[in-house]
């Protein structure tokens, strides 16, 4: 005999993973329009991209809530000389309210799930920021959040097998 599973409802014995987005905001931004510093016109350009990603979460004082921050970074560069166009620093944060998630799983979820829900707002902020900024929109690309999950893991361990170990 099969037991049957309401449609949503969690599998006997499986607790259900619940989260919910409290708050969305902005941490810091500065956008250096480093062509209008210099007098020339944007027109005058082709711009090369490059995208830093860095990702943060902490847990707040209050049980089951997480801040989770998306850094990014947008240096736009001149094909021509290479000289710098515009740097777009922006820190997007949430607040997270999360239950059900075993503690051996929260770390990636936090770091993989949780900036998958903040990503398309901090998107939409980079690309009006460099259109109003007068350049073309910067419209990033879907980032592969559990890639940049395994490549820190990866990068950690290697930093840890690299410290020369003390004798005492």
């Amino acid at each position: 005999m099969t037991e049957q599973v309401p449609n949503g409802a969690p599998a006997p014995g499986m607790t259900q993973v619940r989260m919910q987005i409290l708050a969305q905001y902005v941490r810091d931004m500065s956008f250096e329009n480093a062509v209008a510093i210099k007098g020339v016109q944007a027109t005058d350009v082709q711009p090369e991209m490059a995208l830093a990603v860095n990702l943060d979460a902490r847990k707040r004082p209050v049980e089951n809530q997480y801040d989770v921050i998306i850094k990014l970074k947008v240096t736009a560069s001149n094909k021509a000389d290479k000289a710098t166009l515009y740097i777009l620093e922006v820190e997007y944060g949430g607040v997270f309210h999360i239950e059900g998630i075993p503690e051996e799983q929260l770390h990636p979820f936090l770091l993989i799930e949780c900036p998958r829900q903040l990503f398309p707002f901090v998107r939409r902020i980079v690309s009006d920021v460099t259109r109003d900024g007068g350049f073309p929109s910067f419209n990033i690309e879907p980032i592969d959040f559990v890639g940049l999950y395994r490549n820190e893991l990866a990068r950690r361990a290697q930093a840890q097998q690299q410290q020369p170990t003390s004798v005492s």
